[in-house]
């Protein structure tokens, strides 16, 4: 049975311990718009998160890039519960700010994603399996 995507998030700007962002950057974002792509059209999967669907290690084309490990890979998808927490409530004065020109689903959606964070573990991981 086909289940429609619904919100994609993937979590392109973390950093590791030494500072260095562990997604390359601009250049290869196109990887990510091909698995969203693909996703669309139900030939990739994805791993739901309390962020919202992230592409499995296997559902990325890593072609002609340096390598990235599978645990490199996964610790770019973790999500830090606190972490998100603060990005998502630092937004609240933008939101008030554009509140007459934002769409109301909007302030759902970052709501439901506060839900989803709030419910969910300190650290949210992919297991090894996928």
């Amino acid at each position: 049975m086909y289940n429609p995507p619904r919100i994609f998030n993937v979590n392109w700007f973390r950093k590791d311990a030494d500072g260095n962002f562990l997604w390359p950057g601009f250049g290869d974002n196109m990887r990510v718009l091909k698995w969203v792509v693909e996703r669309v059209h139900g030939q990739a999967f994805a791993i739901e998160s309390p962020i919202g669907w992230m592409p499995r290690y296997e559902d990325m084309d890593f072609t002609g890039w340096h390598d990235i490990s599978q645990e490199q890979f996964y610790e770019l998808m973790a999500v830090d519960k606190e972490l998100w927490k603060k990005e998502i409530l630092s937004h609240e004065e933008l939101f008030i700010k554009l509140y007459d020109r934002l769409p109301k689903e909007f302030m759902l959606m970052r709501d439901m994603l506060l839900s989803q964070l709030w419910r969910s573990s300190e650290k949210w991981e992919m297991a090894p399996e996928y």
